[in-house]
């Protein structure tokens, strides 16, 4: 099975390329990306607050409100910026006294298609069987110019 980049199973998934230019150092184009998602996340969600962590060893963790995670995982030159319900002790026991799934699920349909909009520059296309992933420029970054 072909390898491509991670993110958490069930996620609302917006795809970008880094800058790999030349000229570009690929660790400033990525905490430049970092920066990016932070601010415009922040500014169209103001539930977020900054979050240091980790899902596993690849799922990078920038942002969290009460119900979802908001991260960064890069393979290869793609970034996934993805929302996904918050997966941790601390939101499983508050779940336990008053639920959250229901609620994080129905807030993830309700800004998915803002979110990709707003960060995503590509689309899933499709896999082809061994694992290698398909896209093309989403609209929005055709119309853009990009």
């Amino acid at each position: 099975m072909g390898r491509s980049v991670s993110y958490p199973p069930g996620s609302v998934v917006a795809f970008r390329l880094l800058d790999d230019s030349e000229d570009e150092d690929i660790d400033w184009a990525y905490e430049c990306l970092v920066e990016e998602i932070i601010d415009a996340t922040r500014a169209a969600f103001p539930s977020f607050q900054r979050f240091d962590g980790w899902r596993g060893r690849e799922d990078r963790i920038l942002l969290r409100n009460a119900f979802v995670d908001c991260g960064i995982s890069t393979y290869c030159g793609l970034a996934a910026i993805w929302l996904a319900e918050r997966d941790d002790a601390q939101y499983w026991e508050a779940d336990f006294y008053m639920p959250r799934t229901a609620r994080a699920r129905h807030w993830l349909g309700q800004v998915s298609g803002r979110f990709i909009d707003l960060l995503g520059e590509l689309r899933l296309v499709g896999r082809f069987s061994n694992g290698d992933a398909i896209f093309e420029r989403s609209r929005s970054a055709c119309a853009a110019g990009s």
